[in-house]
């Protein structure tokens, strides 16, 4: 696809047949989907699926072997402003003195040297993006005495601040309690829609992700299935790109994936670990 045809199809990510090899080994292969303006897509899978790869593959830290990846139509790059970032792991000193509004701060200028002028502009814009996220009232608490979903909020407005059209967030949910983590999930969803964000949030599970997921990414061992959830999460395409035959059932709104008898989950072709995005019946 073109620069051209992507900016006609309205994709802010476009994926395209993207492989990448390391040390001789198939990380992902043939990996194709796109992200339009405004939609929540989940990248579902389980640890060594190629999830932090492909991240690093859009955020261009990582070479591809073959295909190519578009933001806005244009070749990806580092230092993207058009992609802001959430990493999964941001340790947080209780006894840092950097408060939120900081932390959002360094969104603007942590890139540059020296300490960042104080101005109204910049003070509004930081507010602007603390309310954005819900964090008015924590503004000038120290960021490592914020709960985990408080921080969430902080790092995603931090994100926010330079004004992206891609959003990526890296396992957000991973180290959060239930409600913190619905939260969350229903703020990026708020944001996307609000602003027009394309957001593509990493996840071994699925379910907290289905009553905003519009598209999702489903990798198994560097292979991928994209399109609508009803599109993907089906027996037959599960089924292919597994390489074995499970079944899928749609139980009291969870999605689950139930494996045969005498049938050992770990032996999907390409797959290491347990099925992920869903509950194991046996």
């Amino acid at each position: 696809m073109t620069v051209q045809e992507t900016a006609d199809h309205g994709e802010i990510l476009s994926v395209q047949d993207v492989s990448v090899r390391l040390s001789g080994r198939a990380v992902l292969s043939d990996v194709s989907f796109g992200i339009g303006a405004g939609e929540f897509t989940g990248l579902i899978g389980s640890n060594g699926a190629g999830k932090t790869t492909l991240f690093r593959v859009i955020l261009g830290l990582q070479s591809t072997t073959t295909g190519k990846v578009l933001v806005a139509g244009r070749a990806r790059s580092r230092r993207n402003p058009l992609i802001g970032y959430v990493p999964q792991k941001f340790l947080l000193d209780p006894d840092m003195p950097l408060r939120a509004r900081d932390l959002v701060g360094l969104g603007l200028d942590g890139h540059r040297f020296g300490i960042a002028r104080p101005s109204r502009a910049r003070r509004e814009l930081i507010d602007e993006m603390l309310a954005a996220v819900g964090a008015q009232d924590f503004a000038d608490t120290r960021v490592g005495n914020l709960s985990g979903g408080e921080q969430q909020r902080v790092l995603i407005a931090h994100a926010l601040i330079s004004r992206p059209k891609l959003l990526l967030l890296d396992e957000p949910l991973a180290n959060l309690d239930l409600p913190s983590g619905q939260e969350v999930v229903a703020l990026l969803a708020r944001i996307a829609s609000e602003q027009r964000i394309a957001v593509l949030i990493s996840a071994h599970e699925m379910n907290p992700l289905l009553p905003v997921m519009e598209r999702i990414v489903y990798l198994v061992g560097g292979r991928a299935a994209s399109g609508t959830t009803e599109e993907v999460v089906r027996t037959d395409v599960l089924s292919e790109l597994y390489g074995r035959q499970v079944e899928v059932l749609h139980i009291h709104g969870r999605v689950l994936v139930v494996a045969g008898p005498g049938d050992d989950p770990e032996s999907a072709r390409g797959h290491e670990g347990p099925l992920i995005g869903v509950t194991i019946v046996q």
